[in-house]
């Protein structure tokens, strides 16, 4: 039919089929739970404690752009000495980390191993 809708699935002009792209969904599903997460910045760790004392000074305030505003703003303002803290409790997030991605590793590839043996097992003859 010329210049009309078919019943059929419209491929490209030229009748190739087009490549199925992975959905958000299909993506984020495939993630492993168990892999160790990266830690906090020592900016997101300040501003745990900050909004919490926001909060207690503007109870009022529902908006969560104010704080944020708010939060970067004093961020800017600290010294080094006044973000020492953070960045010591970022830098033990940081040791954590890199031991249970270490850990992870280490599993990820003895289950690797003993898929292929298994699957090599199949196939040897006695």
């Amino acid at each position: 039919m010329i210049g009309g809708k078919s019943d059929a699935k419209a491929d490209n002009m030229h009748g190739v089929k087009k490549k199925v792209v992975e959905t958000k969904k299909a993506k984020k599903a495939a993630k492993d739970p168990d892999k160790a997460k990266s830690p906090a910045s020592a900016f997101f760790i300040f501003m745990e404690d900050f909004r919490k004392q926001f909060k207690e000074e503007n109870p009022k305030n529902k908006s969560k752009v104010p704080i944020h505003i708010a939060g970067g703003e004093k961020w800017k303002q600290l010294s080094d000495a006044e973000k020492a803290p953070y960045m010591a409790e970022t830098r033990k997030w940081l040791a954590d980390y890199h031991k249970k991605k270490d850990a992870y590793k280490k599993r990820v590839a003895a289950e690797d191993s003993d898929e292929e043996k298994s699957y090599k097992s199949l196939f040897e003859v006695d």
